[in-house]
């Protein structure tokens, strides 16, 4: 497909439209779809083939002090990236120290286990075995 021969023309008149906030034929968002829609041109012919142009348009919307929308989108998502990223690193410091604390309880509680059965083998114990409960018997299909 050729470019139209007064495809520049076109583009440079909706970038002065758009800038002026007069779009006749788009929502005269500041971004390069808006751009090409206003010019009534695929949006390729500014990614491809105008880079120029593309490149002219964001430069004048940002020398207006204005920012492109697809760059304040795309700043938004960082914000929220880099909110979502400090709940998960504290998240899984909070984790880190949940495992931390059970490993230890579980070392303690081995350690007692251990030093019961030691007493228990000795000959002149304190300690003494509680009879085992035996689990209720359960019917077939059923469980708790």
């Amino acid at each position: 497909m050729s470019p139209a021969p007064d495809e520049r023309d076109r583009i440079r008149a909706a970038m002065d439209r758009i800038l002026a906030g007069a779009p006749e034929h788009s929502n005269g968002a500041l971004t390069i779809v808006a751009l090409a829609q206003e010019a009534q041109v695929p949006r390729n012919a500014l990614t491809q083939r105008h880079l120029d142009l593309k490149n002219d348009f964001y430069g004048k919307v940002r020398a207006r002090g204005a920012m492109p929308d697809s760059e304040k989108r795309l700043r938004r998502q960082v914000t929220k990236l880099k909110e979502l990223r400090a709940a998960d690193a504290e998240e899984l410091a909070a984790l880190r120290a949940d495992v931390e604390a059970l490993v230890g309880a579980l070392h303690q509680a081995q350690m007692e286990n251990r030093h019961l059965r030691q007493q228990l083998a000795a000959p002149d114990s304190k300690v003494r075995s509680l009879p085992t409960q035996l689990r209720p018997r359960v019917p077939p299909g059923r469980s708790f």
